[in-house]
């Protein structure tokens, strides 16, 4: 899989460093190929596709970023893809699925409903459906970025990743718990649709928001049983961060650090710069899980941004 992805960048910030008082290393997937991590899961998955499978044709249903990388994946190999798509996913994603060679399908208020319309579809036509998160394969292919990390930075001491329907989460909880299981490995959601941390806190369902939120690329209303099963089981903690800290952090990483990082890329960055995380003086990581971030939302982002009270700390010059 290495030649079909790129091995991603960790880097520090010194802003970041100084803002936070932490050493932190970003995994900067946003540079990823497709502008996500999803591209991992994808390929590793559509490898592994018998050649009788293949002439089948390939469905999947994503708010996104899992949709390029199945479309990408499925262009290196010769397959047709057809991808489902909530109504609401940013033009920019759909535009660059499209582009990888995949027929793009819109439809539904939220990833579920494009969800339940891709299994009817699938259905229907026998095709083979890619699930984005809840097959060992896809969570497989995301613990690869974790690996790399463990390589890039071996001296970290937790690392902080942000969770939709879990496959990133559970491959990096599978990935660390393997090869250093003294290292923390702390999921962060999205406070307006946080049903992974409702479950890992043991609250029912039935009481978990499920409300509009920038990071549209973790907002899953029924994260996958394989995923919940291991994150239940591998991971440390589980955080959230508000819609508002959320766009903090995207402003950050935009003026700071140069770089354009989606809602759900950004969630771990505002998980550190909430001031709502006990001091730590290890080395933290973070993945930035990616960066295709629809332009049109930035004057959203800076007005919810605004409505952040400033955290009680100085910034070191």
């Amino acid at each position: 899989m290495s030649s079909y992805v790129h091995r991603t960048p960790c880097k520090q910030s010194d802003t970041l460093n100084k803002v936070t008082g932490q050493q932190v290393f970003m995994k900067l997937e946003n540079l990823q190929k497709t502008g996500s991590f999803k591209v991992r899961g994808a390929m590793n998955k559509v490898a592994s596709l018998t050649e009788l499978e293949c002439k089948r044709g390939i469905i999947a249903a994503s708010a996104g970023n899992h949709a390029q990388g199945v479309a990408l994946a499925g262009k290196k190999k010769g397959v047709d893809v057809t991808i489902f798509m909530p109504l609401s996913t940013p033009e920019t994603k759909v535009n660059a699925t499209r582009e990888y060679g995949a027929e793009v399908v819109l439809t539904g208020e939220s990833f579920d409903e494009a969800y339940a319309a891709a299994c009817k579809k699938q259905e229907e036509t026998g095709a083979v459906f890619i699930h984005p998160f809840d097959d060992l394969k896809i969570i497989e292919g995301q613990a690869t970025a974790a690996l790399e990390m463990l390589q890039q930075c071996p001296h970290l001491e937790r690392i902080f990743v942000p969770a939709g329907g879990g496959g990133l989460l559970a491959g990096t909880a599978l990935a660390v718990k393997a090869l250093k299981p003294s290292v923390k490995v702390i999921g962060v959601q999205s406070a307006s649709a946080p049903a992974i941390a409702a479950s890992f806190f043991g609250q029912a369902s039935s009481e978990v928001p499920f409300l509009p939120t920038i990071a549209e690329g973790i907002k899953v209303k029924s994260p996958g049983k394989l995923t919940t099963s291991i994150i239940n089981k591998y991971v440390d903690d589980m955080v959230t961060v508000t819609e508002g800290e959320i766009a903090k952090a995207i402003l950050f990483m935009l003026e700071r650090e140069k770089m354009m990082v989606e809602g759900a890329g950004a969630a771990g960055i505002a998980a550190l710069l909430s001031n709502t995380l006990a001091p730590f003086s290890g080395q933290t990581g973070v993945i930035v899980s990616g960066g295709n971030f629809d332009a049109a939302k930035l004057g959203k982002c800076i007005e919810l941004a605004g409505e952040v009270k400033e955290p009680k700390r100085k910034l070191i010059i």
